[in-house]
């Protein structure tokens, strides 16, 4: 193999498939990046078993081959010469040489036949979205996703397909974050796949800031996302999803509009002083306000007060107050809507009262 290019050219790709690379792995291989020329195609893709990420760099190659060397290694070099260098990559014996001006560098390979390749997928179903789309349903959900969660079915994120809609969800069992989007793919209605936790992110990275569309292929075990040069192939977790339609409830009687940046805000302050294991914090809601507070084990305590458009019986309920703060980040409204049927019961928040594209469903806690 013998490639001819420049810093810039390389050092973008480079990083963009870096991400999946897995420093502290039992195969060595999985902490390299594949490296394969194919005349008038140049490849780097790099994999953790379970996601893989391509991008085509569009270079001519003299000598064709692949190999694989430390994605952090060639990544730390490329990007440690200076700005419009030009670079030789010469792969020859067990070695990958490097020459930039007066640089030269010679790293180790390892056989390209050994570099896990996800399966191909086939009989798939292929489909486009914008990806200013994509990565606003993703922005809206994926914060809500579970963390290593012995349910694995919620390390994850939903994505229904009903015919008419494309529905995205993610939950950890104490909060639900929904999001939707036109979308009509009939022949798979009813079809639904949960995408694991750093497939979406990677995901989110790969959508993020990009016009164009995104060509998705969903096949039996397998999701892809193509987007320009690059391509993101992910296994898909096999599980059954909790039947997120019963688990968001309609809303209650009583139901509060107040102003989410003045919420936001109050909340932050509140949060300074919340106790640190289990975030907790106290609403009190009652005609024209809401007073909310905090305490710690230090005896410490904060206290806000905000005006609201409060309709309902007076109610005191607790909550994470991180889970609150999320939903508000994620809804861009100038007007947040809480309804709620009682202390104990889940507290259905949406952008305003006619929204049906966002919901978000937070757990009480027991004060």
């Amino acid at each position: 193999m013998k490639v001819f290019t420049t810093r810039e050219v390389l050092l973008g790709p480079l990083m963009a498939v870096s991400g999946v690379v897995e420093r502290r792995h039992k195969l060595p291989i999985l902490s390299n990046v594949l490296i394969e020329a194919k005349g008038e195609e140049f490849y780097l893709s790099t994999s953790d078993l379970e996601v893989e990420l391509q991008t085509m760099v569009p270079l001519v190659a003299e000598e064709l081959g692949k190999t694989t060397v430390s994605a952090r290694k060639l990544c730390g070099i490329i990007r440690a010469l200076p700005i419009g260098a030009e670079i030789k990559l010469l792969g020859r014996q067990q070695q990958l040489e490097i020459d930039s001006g007066s640089s030269r560098f010679r790293l180790a390979m390892l056989p390209a036949d050994d570099f896990p390749s996800v399966s191909e997928i086939t009989d798939y179903l292929e489909f486009k979205i914008e990806a200013p789309i994509l990565s606003n349903l993703i922005a809206k959900t994926q914060f809500a996703m579970a963390q290593q969660d012995v349910r694995f079915f919620l390390n994850g994120m939903l994505m229904h397909f009903d015919g008419e809609n494309l529905v995205v969800v993610a939950t950890d069992g104490h909060r639900l974050a929904f999001s939707t989007t036109a979308l009509k793919i009939p022949e798979k209605n009813g079809c639904q796949i949960i995408v694991p936790r750093k497939a979406v992110q990677e995901m989110t990275r790969l959508v993020d800031h990009r016009d164009e569309d995104a060509v998705i292929r969903i096949g039996e075990n397998h999701i892809q996302v193509c987007i320009g040069r690059q391509s993101l192939t992910a296994k898909l977790i096999d599980g059954s999803f909790p039947d997120y339609k019963r688990a968001i409830p309609r809303g209650g009687d009583n139901v509060a509009k107040i102003n989410r940046e003045q919420l936001q805000q109050a909340l932050n302050r509140l949060s300074i002083l919340s106790d640190e294991k289990y975030r907790s914090i106290k609403a009190e809601l009652s005609n024209g306000r809401i007073k909310v507070s905090a305490r710690n084990p230090e005896q410490e305590t904060a206290e806000e007060e905000i005006q609201a458009n409060y309709q309902g019986s007076e109610l005191v309920v607790g909550f994470n107050v991180t889970y609150l703060l999320d939903v508000l980040s994620a809804i861009s409204t100038d007007t947040v809507v809480f309804k709620l049927t009682d202390p104990d019961a889940g507290c259905l928040i949406v952008p305003d009262e006619k929204s049906g594209k966002e919901k978000y469903v937070v757990m009480p806690m027991r004060l």
